[in-house]
């Protein structure tokens, strides 16, 4: 199911004609395109919360399940299925992984703010890809041999 579009200067026109839009569109939200900038969302207050509610409990539930043996099993069996390519990363790496997303995941949600979830995800699908390389993985992770190359420059402001 999608979002129905509609161009922002719509709202601004058909306030009334707009609102109905919304009321009638099957996800109760419209997608805004604005020419000037990043399309905007607009949806009732109430679903919105309702939204975030389900988020903060979602993420508390993951948080849950991560504190005990099983339910930390059940999680780390479950995100290949979210995450396929954490079936490169190491085993202790996946824990980690899910650790990680688990905690930000809450913190984000109680703050209303999923934003920081994202460079999470993108690092550790980054890790995964050193791993799958395996001449990357090697300079990656080879150790260095100790040659000093002197102080590193001041970047330039301009």
């Amino acid at each position: 199911m999608t979002t129905t579009e509609i161009p922002f200067s719509q709202l601004v026109q058909h306030p009334r004609a707009t609102v109905a839009k919304l009321e009638a569109s099957p996800r109760r939200r419209l997608r805004l395109e604005r020419r000037d900038g990043g399309d905007l969302i607009l949806q009732a207050a109430e679903r919105a919360e309702a939204d975030a509610a389900a988020v903060i409990v979602t993420t508390r539930l993951f948080a849950a399940l991560m504190s005990n043996t099983e339910g930390s099993h059940v999680l780390l069996a479950a995100f290949p299925a979210v995450f396929p390519w954490v079936r490169f990363l190491p085993p202790e790496d996946v824990r980690e992984f899910v650790n990680e997303f688990t905690g930000t995941a809450q913190a984000c949600a109680e703050l209303g703010s999923m934003a920081p979830l994202e460079p999470v995800i993108d690092a550790w699908r980054t890790t995964a890809e050193i791993y799958v390389d395996p001449e990357l993985h090697k300079a990656l992770s080879t150790p260095l041999d100790g040659t000093d190359y002197g102080p590193v420059p001041e970047a330039s402001a301009g």
